[in-house]
């Protein structure tokens, strides 16, 4: 599209000098008040209190000096400016910084100006150069479209796919949703569909957004939603004036019609969140209303049911999806039910649950592996390898666990590479690498990691070897996994597998008597070696130590004078998450598997999820509860498998690694406080 228009660049760079001297700025050539890096900073304060004149006169001496990180301040510049910023000039900078990855974020926002403003004309001439993902600038993007197009199938279907999910999103989605939903596109049932899941997933606010959009929703059971979310049973129980609802505006008996499709989806909701707490009780209760039901409905209600009980262990799990019929149970809810059936050796059910997942969901690491061991266990051993011999190629946990059932080799890479210094220095020499490591070095680490991303984006895989070198030899341990993983054919396992602080883990597994190769599996799912992590929760340090943990650990350990600081301190970091891992592996009877669930969520949760029985540690792994703590003992044992050859230890199998988790005994009491979680 062709738009008559005088030299952008011009006109930004126009624009940046009368600001400046609007400002008062003279640039004094050869005086610098400040370092680069302090000068740096005032910039970031004075982007942070949206300070144009300051930040400008910044950005000026920044300039000035040639500093490489200047450009940053010219991004923070136009973001305070963006609003009042024209389009030809908003064009000219991010055609200037195009090799910035800010650029593609400036873009973004200025995209969202435009929807938001209307300006369609600009936005599409804009909108197919933008590569991120970003639901805000889609959602105005469908909203352009059906302005010029009308509400097709094709708005619509697209329209329907971020309806249909319970992420919070942006408000910019509104005006879509407004124009979808009135032309009939989005439905009443569509509408149903989403409010139901928003309190499957405990999302209030967003259930109470959705219900505005339902023309005959009882404003009343709106206000019933935290009540029940509360105490369930007191819309369940047939005398809920026996029950404390915990909410002070609590009416002494509520109730919701069955009549209504608002009613029929709070007491669905109540008995939800019921099973959570108690599959029990929920069952008991349902039992007493669930003739009130459709069928369709009563399958939905045993399909929550059966979900929290396979969470919870449940033994009648599987009885209670049978239950659920053929209704269609979502993602989640087929996972779990693929676990249930590994703790009840039932095979078959294993093998038909996989299959009944969409293709996506059965191409998942998780669900090839075990519906191979399905077939396997079931004597299609012809069909179950040919799963596990392309699984096997892949570099994870499943995908070791499977080379090692069709005894192929574990951790030989198709090609070992070791880069050239040469290979390091031609890295090391980009600008954006530059721009990277100055990034890090000023603690703006989520900025470094963006540029880098940026950075190695389009590299061969030499190059990425070559870049995860040069990050090892800058003590940037993450980001040095992070890119030798990103590696297709070419692979140098001592990068995605590094032994930083040797000594101090080497004298620690000593000490405490545990595998030094399981401590580095740990420490690398923890911290990836970098000590300055630090936790949303408070966990530190190369180990990850939650604060109370520490202070218990050092007083068991004898630390005198420990205190709060010290948890920073490389070696009393290291001595301290040692102990404590070794505390967990004798409370769990020397089991390794259990030990690092522990580590994770508490020895008493690890002790928790025990069956009656032994079972293999795979399957113990595979049903942890918490995704979380399921993907931490996963990724720690495969860890500990690939470090312990490059530790000079003996070759075990990761089964053998895993070994198998012992039967339920009588629970031992265990201190909550000393929970690592």
């Amino acid at each position: 599209m062709f738009r008559a228009q005088s030299n952008p660049i011009r006109k930004y760079a126009a624009g940046c000098i009368s600001l400046m001297l609007c400002c008062g700025v003279f640039i004094a050539g050869s005086a610098q008040a400040m370092s680069d890096q302090a000068l740096f900073q005032h910039a970031r304060e004075s982007y942070a209190a949206k300070n144009e004149n300051a930040l400008a006169q910044d950005l000026a001496q920044l300039n000035e000096q040639q500093y490489l990180l200047a450009p940053y301040a010219d991004y923070w510049l136009m973001l305070l400016r963006l609003d009042k910023a024209d389009n030809e000039e908003v064009q000219a900078f991010v055609a200037k910084y195009g090799d910035y990855p800010f650029a593609e974020r400036l873009r973004g926002e200025w995209l969202k100006k435009l929807g938001k403003q209307e300006d369609w004309q600009w936005f599409f001439d804009q909108y197919p150069n933008y590569k991120r993902e970003d639901i805000a600038v889609q959602c105005y993007a469908l909203l352009g479209k059906s302005v010029a197009e009308g509400v097709g199938d094709d708005i619509a279907a697209q329209t329907k796919k971020i309806w249909l999910t319970t992420t919070d999103l942006p408000s910019s989605c509104n005006p879509l949703f407004d124009v979808v939903q009135k032309a009939g596109a989005l439905s009443s049932d569509d509408v149903w569909e989403r409010f139901r899941m928003a309190l499957q997933n405990g999302k209030l606010p967003l259930a109470k957004s959705i219900a505005r959009r339902i023309a005959d929703f009882d404003e009343k059971n709106i206000k019933l939603l935290d009540i029940i979310n509360q105490t369930p049973k007191a819309l369940l129980e047939d005398n809920p004036k026996s029950q404390k609802t915990g909410h002070k505006k609590a009416p002494k008996k509520i109730s919701a019609s069955f009549k209504t499709r608002g009613g029929i989806e709070l007491n669905l909701f109540a008995l939800d969140r019921l099973a959570r707490s108690s599959v029990p009780e929920a069952v008991d209760l349902f039992t007493n209303f669930k003739n009130k039901l459709s069928s369709e409905d009563q399958a939905f209600a045993w399909g929550r049911i059966a979900y929290h009980a396979a969470r919870t262990h449940n033994p009648k799990a599987l009885e209670y999806y049978a239950q659920a019929k053929n209704t269609n149970l979502d993602k989640e809810q087929l996972a779990w039910k693929v676990r249930a059936a590994l703790r009840a050796n039932d095979w078959d059910t294993v093998n038909t649950t996989v299959s009944a997942m969409s293709p996506e969901q059965q191409q998942e690491g998780a669900w090839r592996y075990w519906k191979a061991r399905a077939l396997k266990e079931q004597g299609m051993t012809v069909d179950a390898n040919k799963i596990w011999g392309p699984l096997s190629r892949e570099r994870h946990y499943y995908g070791w666990l499977a080379a090692e059932e069709i005894d192929s080799a574990i951790g030989n890479a198709e090609q070992e590479y070791k880069v050239q210094d040469v290979e390091v220095s031609a890295i090391a020499s980009q600008p954006a690498i530059k721009r990277a490591l100055e990034l890090q070095r000023l603690d703006m680490r989520w900025e470094a990691k963006a540029e880098w991303v940026w950075a190695t984006r389009n590299f061969d895989d030499r190059q990425l070897l070559a870049a995860a070198e040069f990050a090892v030899r800058q003590q940037w341990y993450d980001i040095a996994i992070t890119t030798a993983d990103n590696t297709r054919q070419l692979h140098d396992f001592s990068l995605r597998y590094p032994t930083p602080y040797r000594d101090l883990f080497r004298a620690a597994a000593l000490e405490q008597g545990v595998d030094e190769a399981w401590i580095y599996g740990l420490a690398r799912q923890e911290s990836r070696f970098m000590h300055h992590a630090k936790s949303g929760v408070g966990a530190a340090g190369l180990m990850q130590v939650m604060p109370a943990t520490a202070k218990w650990a050092a007083k068991r350990m004898g630390m005198d004078g420990y205190s709060h600081e010290l948890i920073h301190d490389l070696t009393t970091n290291v001595d301290i998450g040692t102990y404590y891992i070794r505390y967990t592996f004798e409370l769990m009877n020397g089991q390794a598997v259990m030990a690092t669930a522990a580590y994770n969520a508490g020895p008493s949760r690890a002790k928790r999820w025990l069956a009656k029985e032994p079972m293999e540690a795979a399957v113990y792994i595979e049903t942890i509860p918490f995704a979380e703590t399921r993907n931490y003992v996963q990724k720690v044992m495969a860890n500990a498998q690939m470090y312990a050859p490059r530790l000079g230890r003996s070759p075990l199998s990761l089964k053998s690694r895993l070994g198998i988790i012992p039967g339920a005994v009588t629970p031992e009491v265990i201190m909550a406080d000393v929970d690592n979680e």
